[in-house]
């Protein structure tokens, strides 16, 4: 498991080698927070977390302020044990881990039937209002909507007012803002509309990558099935908002998204318990 949402801004990159290689030390650090520490809730040893990390090409420099970074944070606690330190996940660290963890594990599956309605939302916001625009338009997109034009976004999905309505009420744009549902009308192609409002050729090409890099032969030593199961969850993340997750309607045929949830799917099952007995085996040493 992983924080799906964390401080996204603008459109992730797309190669999970590029990733990896700028991602954050803090990044990896939920990552693998995420996976090993929140099922159990166990507190975890420095060292330990510290090797792992390392495994995962996070310096040993960069592991630790990472750790003193999310503790200061509030999403971890320590407590000492002579020169030893180990941490907890605070209840704040718990409930974001367990918040990514339903929108990471629910995203994979199929999207309901569409009926055909979309969900129009008008905004305006000042062009000198840089850092509210910027606000709203990574919240939109993390909910799934699309800009087809300024000031104009859409989802085939209606069911996401209330959200749509919190992230309004949130950036106090409720007086500059309006919405409609329906369908679409007979002006115009349905088709242009999604083009405009999502790219989905760089979605796809951000699947197609995912699934060469772990569609081939799988490790089988418990230290690299560890580090795997990392790397598969930190490059798997990205996708809920990378992916608008549109309805199979609107989306072109044999949509690469659902080969590679099977993948993600397959891949975590068959690695997740090599992975966390591994993971157990660290943590007793220490």
């Amino acid at each position: 498991m992983s924080v799906a949402a964390e401080d996204p801004a603008g459109r992730p990159a797309l190669s999970r080698r590029r990733e990896i290689g700028s991602a954050s030390a803090r990044s990896m650090l939920l990552t693998v927070l995420g996976e090993f520490v929140l099922p159990h809730d166990q507190p975890v040893w420095t060292q330990t977390l510290v090797d792992v990390l390392g495994r995962l090409g996070v310096e040993q420099k960069s592991a630790r302020q990472a750790l003193a970074r999310t503790a200061a944070e509030g999403l971890l606690t320590s407590d000492r044990e002579g020169r030893r330190v180990r941490w907890s996940l605070s209840e704040p660290g718990r409930r974001l881990l367990s918040d990514g963890a339903a929108r990471i594990y629910g995203f994979g599956t199929p999207a309901a039937a569409w009926d055909g309605r979309w969900l129009v939302l008008l905004v305006s916001v000042p062009e000198s209002r840089r850092q509210l625009r910027h606000r709203l338009r990574t919240r939109l997109a993390w909910a799934g909507l699309g800009s087809p034009s300024p000031g104009v976004w859409i989802s085939p999905d209606p069911g996401k007012q209330a959200e749509v309505a919190e992230v309004v009420a949130d950036l106090e744009l409720d007086e500059v803002t309006s919405s409609f549902v329906g369908p679409f009308g007979s002006i115009g192609a349905e088709a242009a509309m999604v083009a405009q409002a999502w790219d989905l050729a760089e979605v796809e090409a951000a699947y197609e990558e995912f699934i060469a890099d772990f569609g081939g032969p799988g490790p089988t030593d418990p230290d690299e099935i560890m580090v795997r199961q990392v790397q598969l969850v930190h490059a798997w993340r990205r996708f809920p908002f990378l992916d608008p997750r549109l309805p199979a309607a609107l989306l072109p045929r044999e949509w690469a998204g659902a080969r590679a949830a099977g993948l993600f799917d397959s891949l975590h099952a068959r690695w997740e318990g090599p992975a966390r007995r591994r993971w157990d085996e660290r943590s007793a040493i220490g």
